[in-house]
């Protein structure tokens, strides 16, 4: 490393940015290079291997990844949006508490779903859903257009069909879509804008192995009994088996919080 980096002791590990890669990967160009670095110092901070209160520089970035200053500065401006990390003068780059995380930010949840500390990550969020897509479901049930329930009957019958043909690629974007518009239909603006957390939920617990290998038919009959129940406006019924699924997650995933991380 630099001499700046020994230069940094007011960071709590002053070596920590000789835990990140020095490469971007070949294809960054493709991506772009400010979602590459957005990207590498997001995961190094929720990974741990930036740890609270470290400290870096700027330039120290500029060196090790070949870029130029204002692609570090975008990366750091966005990461200071989400409460990640606050630029100190005289100081540097600072990494702030997850306290100060805005936890809400896709993003975020990517970065931590990808970090060590996934299965926290993920029972936290499962029970955020269980406390909010019951009563979104609920709500559905007497506010939902007429179309919007007729989707949901169709997508449940589709989700049946790619979970009984085994295509997991193709039940993840119906789950995702499924429980978008249990969501809208509620018609709470604020249960809504929760569709990207839920989406990124469903994709990590894909992406990481943490979904059954095969759809329980139970839980593929809960999926139907939810749009059944909003298309004849039953709330109590669509409340019930909302929560049907969302206990199902919760007993899916609990052999894999008490075994610890999947190899």
């Amino acid at each position: 490393m630099t001499d700046n980096v020994n230069a940094v002791t007011r960071a709590t590990e002053p070596d920590s940015l000789e835990a990140l890669p020095r490469a971007l990967d070949e294809n960054s160009a493709l991506h772009g290079l400010h979602a590459q670095i957005l990207d590498l110092l997001g995961l190094a901070i929720c990974a741990g291997e930036l740890p609270t209160k470290s400290v870096f520089r700027i330039e120290e970035l500029e060196e090790r990844y070949g870029v130029s200053r204002s692609v570090v500065r975008e990366a750091i401006r966005v990461l200071a949006s989400m409460g990640m990390i606050a630029s100190r003068r005289r100081v540097g780059v600072q990494i702030l508490p997850e306290s100060d995380w805005n936890l809400y930010d896709p993003q975020v949840i990517r970065w931590r779903l990808a970090s060590p500390a996934r299965i926290s990550q993920l029972r936290s969020l499962t029970e955020l859903r269980t406390a909010i897509e019951p009563e979104a479901a609920r709500l559905a049930a007497t506010r939902a257009p007429l179309a919007d329930a007729s989707e949901l009957m169709g997508l449940a019958g589709k989700l049946w069909a790619a979970g009984q043909a085994d295509d997991p690629a193709e039940f993840l974007i119906l789950d995702i879509e499924f429980h978008r518009l249990v969501l809208a239909s509620s018609g709470n603006e604020m249960f809504a804008k929760l569709n990207s957390l839920v989406a990124e939920v469903l994709t990590g617990r894909t992406n990481y192995g943490l979904m059954p290998e095969h759809p329980h038919n139970d839980a593929l009959q809960l999926h139907v009994d939810v749009a059944s129940a909003i298309q004849r406006g039953d709330a109590a019924a669509a409340q019930t088996a909302m929560l049907g699924i969302m206990e199902r997650a919760f007993d899916e995933m609990s052999s894999i919080w008490a075994d610890g991380e999947p190899g």
